[in-house]
Order: C-alpha cells, then sequence, then structure tokens
C-alpha cells in the first residue's frame, strides 16, 4: 500500500494535470504496489480538496458496469467517482473541448434519489423504490493519466475519469417505464456511430445503484436524497474532437444534443 505521502502527492498531480487539462504516467508504472483502497484515497484527498475550495457535490458517477466498456477498457471491475455541480450541462449546450483531456461520450441513464439508499443488501428492488425519476444523460470522459496499460487503481484515482455530464429533459418515474429497454442511437456529425440498449449495464441499469450503495456501506456511508447517479453505460465510448456535434436518440426518453467548441 501507499503511504499518506505518496497519497497527496498522486493527488497532487492530479489536481495539477486537472487543472493544466494534461495527462500523468500511470500510476501503476510508478507505484506497481498501490491497490484499489489506495485509489479511492488518492481519489478522497482530491475530492476533499475541491469541496474545501467551494465546488458542490451533485452525485456520483459508477464506471465499467457494462461488457461493452468493460472490453473496451480491459478493466473488469466497476469503479466510482464524485460529480461537481459546475461538471453538469443541458441538452443543447456548447462544452469546451479545451477542459478536458482524452475526451469522449458514454451512453449512459441517470437516477435522481427521493429516499437515501444504505447496503449492505441493498438489491435492485431497493434502488428503484429510492429512485425519483430516471433521465437519459451523455457522460464526458476527461482522463488525466495515460490511457494504454491502465488499471483500475489508475482510472479510480481520477475520479474514474469523469469530467461532466450532459443531462436530457424527458424524466420517467421507474413504475412508468422498463428500464431495460431504453434505446440509444448516438450519432457523431451526422452520423450514427453506437447503438445499445440499458440492460447493457448488468442487465438493469439500477443493479449499479444497488451496488453503490452496497459499496458505501463498506465505508460507513450511504447516498443521500437528492444525489444524481449516473448508471455507467451501455455503449462503448466514442472520441469527440472540437467542432464535433453529437447526438443520442432515446426513443421515448428524448433526445440528447451537443456541440464541442
Amino acid at each position: 500500500m501507499l503511504t499518506s505521502e505518496q497519497i497527496a502527492q498522486i493527488a497532487a498531480e492530479l489536481a495539477e494535470a486537472d487543472r493544466a487539462h494534461g495527462v500523468i504516467p500511470r500510476i501503476t508504472a510508478r507505484y506497481p504496489e498501490a491497490t484499489v483502497e489506495d485509489s479511492y484515497a488518492i481519489q478522497g484527498v482530491w475530492r476533499d480538496q475541491n469541496l474545501a475550495a467551494g465546488r458542490k457535490l451533485v452525485g456520483r458517477k459508477i464506471g465499467l458496469t457494462s461488457k461493452a466498456m468493460q472490453q473496451a477498457t480491459g478493466i473488469t471491475e466497476p469503479d466510482y467517482g464524485v460529480m461537481f455541480d459546475d461538471t453538469v450541462y443541458c441538452s443543447g449546450a456548447d462544452i469546451p473541448v479545451a477542459h478536458f483531456s482524452n475526451v469522449r461520450i458514454e451512453v449512459e441513464l441517470a437516477f435522481v434519489l427521493k429516499t437515501p439508499l444504505a447496503g449492505p443488501d441493498c438489491t435492485v428492488e431497493d434502488a428503484l423504490a429510492a429512485i425519483d425519476y430516471a433521465v437519459p444523460a451523455l457522460e464526458v470522459l476527461n482522463s488525466h493519466i495515460e490511457l494504454e496499460g491502465r488499471t483500475i487503481v489508475d482510472t479510480i484515482s481520477d475520479n474514474a475519469a469523469y469530467g461532466a455530464m450532459v443531462l436530457g429533459t424527458v424524466h420517467k418515474r421507474p413504475d412508468e417505464i422498463d428500464l431495460r429497454w431504453v434505446p440509444a442511437l448516438l450519432y457523431k456529425n451526422g452520423q450514427i456511430e453506437e447503438t445499445g440498449v440499458a440492460a447493457g449495464v448488468l442487465d438493469h441499469p439500477a443493479t449499479g445503484v444497488a451496488w453503490l450503495a452496497n459499496k458505501f456501506h463498506q465505508h460507513g456511508a450511504r447516498l443521500e436524497a437528492g444525489e444524481i447517479i449516473l448508471a455507467g453505460s451501455f455503449t462503448r465510448p466514442m472520441w469527440v474532437a472540437q467542432g464535433d456535434t453529437v447526438r443520442c436518440d432515446y426513443g421515448p426518453m428524448g433526445v440528447i444534443e451537443c456541440r464541442f467548441v
């Protein structure tokens, strides 16, 4: 395991990479002894420094929950990160691509909780009962660690590669729609790039919410009412660059559009 000094140093490197929109060498190449617990400790130091600076936490992202994403990254274990209020965009937004590194888009559903949710034995049924509504969302990936050869330790340390999210406008309660069958057609500059259905996330997109509640229980914490939970992508990540226009059609849950400037 890493020392507290090493954890603080890596968190500082990642904070500077975030500020400068740069990339640092893989943590696991320099510290092969680093563990998953170390990576969450690094993420926690970075999170707490941002909170102390005045940023407001609005929710959590869950990543690597689908076979598509696991095959795309070579990582088979889900992870999670934090989301701040200044990273949330609405459909139709112009997104400054220079604010991010290794910029890619993922297709997801987000859930807003109406009641707290806690482990240790949380089920998908418990998660659905705690969810106020689902809303379609695009996640903007923002990777500050070199991609080649990265492991789950690298990804978690880098706030699970979260950069921003773009929220749709259609809200559905879990009893209003079969969430497993929410579709997505993802376009870049008018050309279709990816398709998928939400069941690609652990057979039900709310399963990730239950997983996260159980994971939090291990740290004596719970998910709180009002939090936004980004449940994980059910397509492969799509690279984007300045000038690209992105459109995702979620069928009965509407359309999200954004442009990278």
